[in-house]
């Protein structure tokens, strides 16, 4: 498994199209943190990054397909997957490996974003909501963990990396904030509403980004996490 690792993440890593992935992401919160008027945090008057964490997932709804696209579907048009499976290694080693490089390099996206936290303290005079920060990252960790599960199970599928990419964001997008959608319908309002809206992805988000870390969201999180993984085993099993 850690020899998976290492080799996509110096095949990710080994190019500039890698570290151009993490630079737009990077660029992008910047922009509308710092720069956009409407979304910067200048406007809102008051020491928070509660922009940054409404608007990361949906820039790791791009990010993360663009990371896991080539996980399988380079290895199954390259011809190289089947070589991959004659090495003494498991599916669930195989798998496995993908997962942690790929999520491994959206957590290296991610630490750079600290700044950002340094930056509002110093600029605040009574300080930032450390708790409520911490429980944002959290949430976003869970949630980026999701996304790559989700984005490795739909290159799993293809041998073409740009319909993996948009059948995984598609996919993010539906379970990130569809169901939340759906439970606006008042033909599901007076209880059905609220147990569709906890399907979704932004629901369990929400709920850690307050800060306070419920086991519940917790286990949804890594069921899903488990879910898709499965699938994905399951997937290459018919190959």
């Amino acid at each position: 498994m850690f020899a998976i690792c290492k080799k996509e993440l110096r095949q990710f890593l080994g190019n500039f199209t890698g570290y151009l992935v993490i630079i737009v992401f990077l660029l992008l919160c910047s922009l509308f943190l710092f720069v956009f008027p409407e979304t910067n945090i200048f406007d809102a008057g008051y020491a928070t990054l509660d922009q940054f964490f409404e608007l990361a997932p949906w820039i790791l709804l791009l990010l993360i397909p663009a990371i896991t696209m080539r996980s399988f579907s380079e290895e199954f048009k390259a011809g190289t997957y089947e070589i991959l499976v004659t090495r003494p290694l498991s599916r669930w080693q195989i798998i496995l490996g993908k997962y942690f490089s790929s999520l491994l390099i959206v957590i290296i996206a991610l630490l750079p974003t600290i700044v950002y936290v340094i930056t509002i303290d110093r600029l605040s005079t009574g300080g930032i909501d450390t708790g409520g920060i911490t429980g944002s990252y959290i949430g976003l960790l869970f949630l980026a963990a999701a996304f790559t599960a989700i984005g490795l199970c739909c290159s799993a599928f293809t041998g073409n990396a740009v319909v993996s990419f948009l059948v995984s964001a598609f996919a993010c997008f539906l379970l990130y904030i569809a169901f939340n959608a759906i439970s606006k319908i008042p033909s599901f309002q007076g209880g059905l509403d609220y147990i569709i809206e906890m399907i979704g992805i932004d629901f369990h988000y929400r709920s850690i980004s307050r800060g306070a870390v419920d086991s519940r969201d917790i286990i949804y999180f890594l069921s899903v996490i488990v879910l898709f993984l499965f699938i994905t085993n399951k997937k290459l099993l018919t190959r």
